[in-house]
């Protein structure tokens, strides 16, 4: 099999879970391009992937370093693209569950306190809680130990709780 075909057998694979990742991480309504970038680099550093993981972690390390950079670049434009949660979705997504249970208040409040968390806060809770990769995925994605990723996440949640007790004392 070809590099082409197999980043593009990915692509149908795991294409969706990349564009929701990158919603979240990087609040852009508009990821299309991306996640193109992120399957140009899978494409280009296929013969680093080692197959020690999954080629869904690897791209979402990808996607991560991806989203990193887009993130400064707005910081360095002064463009701030974030959307609220459900019109993010509603962008070329319609009438899937997904939409009908993401566009709830309280999961635009949790959306709000995820981007409040400190990065690796926040890294930790969209891939375990929100992907839900599992804690060897997890710290495959972000280079961590498993228990870096347990410990991580057990406070990125309690923080997260204390940032959401505060939207509901508003």
């Amino acid at each position: 099999m070809s590099k082409q075909e197999i980043v593009s057998d990915w692509f149908y694979q795991y294409n969706h879970d990349v564009y929701h990742f990158l919603v979240y991480y990087t609040g852009r309504r508009d990821p299309e391009d991306l996640v193109q970038e992120v399957f140009i680099k899978a494409l280009k550093g296929l013969d680093k992937f080692s197959g020690d993981s999954s080629p869904k972690t690897w791209l979402f390390s990808i996607a991560r370093n991806v989203a990193i950079d887009e993130i400064r670049k707005q910081k360095r434009r002064g463009i701030d693209q974030q959307v609220d949660l459900d019109e993010a979705y509603q962008i070329g997504h319609h009438d899937t569950p997904d939409r009908f249970v993401l566009n709830d208040e309280r999961n635009q409040e949790l959306y709000q306190a995820i981007h409040q968390l400190k990065p690796n806060y926040k890294d930790v809770v969209m891939l375990r809680g929100i992907k839900e990769l599992s804690v060897d995925e997890t710290a495959d994605v972000l280079g961590w130990s498993n228990q870096k990723v347990r410990t991580t996440y057990s406070r990125a949640l309690k923080a997260l709780g204390q940032i959401q007790g505060g939207f509901h004392n508003e």
